[in-house]
């Protein structure tokens, strides 16, 4: 099973596309884009399952060069280097900063990132497998232009699979057509289990740290760059250890 990410667009020149592949996890994103600037992005109460406060790894990939901030105790952290892992808790809603565009420099967008439900892994194995949640030069590109760009990302139910070549460094994704909730359509191939926004909002720094706009700064965790696992011919799969990142935030 590998990833797949569907779009569906309100621009009626967009065609469907398809790619594939990612890791183990049988993960589905949709993407659903909207013109326009959208005055806020609040949490979903569409889906929210009912389970005890736990933190979910994320892997934010983006294009060469870009750089993620995640908003912790009033500011955005020091901007780090594109793929990072950073563990979120589910339910809150999380304020990110992009930048380090190639093709628009000095300029940024804020993505919000809220996680509706996690991963089952094996014991201890968290790390191991992380929701990817990527940031293609498109979406940003239709974030700087105006666009309001949504994801929801799902975990796949076996029996309405896709099927899709696989591409083992980015998640795969496919177009849905326009007018679809893509919420909805998540629900109906799988699990949802987090959904990206990306336009609309900007931040007014000349009135200071805006805790509205920032989400509150939820918890997280910090790990870094991914660590992937090498496997030699001669040996049995081998996990490298992982050290804990720091908690950062106060409470939701």
């Amino acid at each position: 099973m590998f990833p797949a990410k569907l779009i569906s667009r309100s621009l009626p020149s967009v065609v469907g596309r398809a790619r594939c592949g990612w890791q183990m996890a049988a993960l589905f994103l949709l993407l659903a884009l909207a013109a326009g600037d959208l005055a806020a992005q609040t949490p979903s109460p569409a889906y929210r399952p009912t389970m005890p406060a736990c933190l979910q790894p994320v892997e934010f990939i983006g294009p060469p060069g870009t750089q993620l901030s995640v908003a912790a105790q009033g500011a955005f952290l020091e901007p780090q280097p594109l793929p990072q892992v950073v563990s979120l808790l589910v339910g809150p809603l999380y304020r990110l900063r992009i930048t380090g565009l190639a093709a628009e420099a000095g300029r940024e967008v804020f993505p919000t990132v809220e996680l509706l439900d996690r991963m089952c892994p094996p014991p201890g194995q968290d790390l191991r497998f992380p929701i990817p949640i990527e940031l293609t030069e498109d979406d940003l590109r239709l974030a700087l232009s105006g666009h309001f760009v949504t994801r929801v990302i799902y975990v796949e139910d076996p029996a309405m699979a896709l099927q899709a070549v696989a591409d083992p460094e980015h998640p795969s994704w496919f177009d849905i057509g326009p007018g679809l909730d893509p919420l909805q359509e998540a629900k109906h191939h799988g699990r949802p289990i987090a959904i990206l926004r990306l336009g609309g909002r900007l931040p007014d720094d000349s009135r200071g740290p805006d805790m509205h706009f920032l989400a509150g700064c939820p918890p997280l965790v910090l790990h870094g760059p991914p660590r992937r696992v090498v496997v030699a011919a001669a040996q049995a799969a081998h996990t490298p250890a992982l050290m804990p990142g720091n908690a950062k935030g106060g409470a939701p």
